[in-house]
């Protein structure tokens, strides 16, 4: 009985020990530097505008980082702009850079109005933007890393 307590007291303590080192991972992963380096629109139409946002992403860490989704938010002139979540597939060299783009649908009539004159004044000169979310990292035991950004960028219309 003695010998068998010992062997499950074993087992429990490397489990724990397992458990925690899994758990500590998160301080392992530094968070990429995330920013807007584009917004291109797409197609404007009177109850629905599509935009191309496009992101540099660099990733600090000293080995590849595999995203699997993107949560975000981005603000225009303090007036949030777009917000949601996406599933996508790309790895970030180790200590590189990458980029990656998400297609929005927005309705600018409908969420915010005072967005039209921005994004109008946005094709004309650069406006202020911020940027935060979270980066859904496909290695086990990872939670998302946060990140967030700021700056200054302009619209770019389409040339059709």
């Amino acid at each position: 009985m003695n010998r068998l307590n010992r062997c499950n007291s074993g087992v429990l303590l490397l489990t724990t020990v397992l458990l925690s080192s899994c758990a500590s991972l998160d301080n392992v992963v530094s968070a990429p530097t995330v920013s807007l380096r584009n917004v291109h629109v797409e197609d404007i139409g009177f109850d629905s505008q599509t935009f191309i946002l496009s992101f540099d992403v660099r990733n600090p860490n000293p080995f590849p980082l595999p995203v699997k989704s993107i949560n975000y938010g981005v603000k225009l002139d303090g007036h949030r702009f777009a917000s949601g979540e996406a599933a996508c597939s790309f790895t970030i060299a180790a200590g590189g850079d990458g980029e990656f783009a998400i297609s929005v649908d927005v309705n600018l009539l409908q969420t915010a109005p005072e967005l039209l004159f921005i994004v109008r004044d946005a094709t004309r000169r650069e406006i202020p933007y911020s940027l935060e979310g979270r980066l859904g990292i496909d290695i086990p035991y990872t939670k998302p890393v946060k990140f967030q950004s700021s700056g200054l960028i302009r619209l770019q219309a389409s040339a059709r």
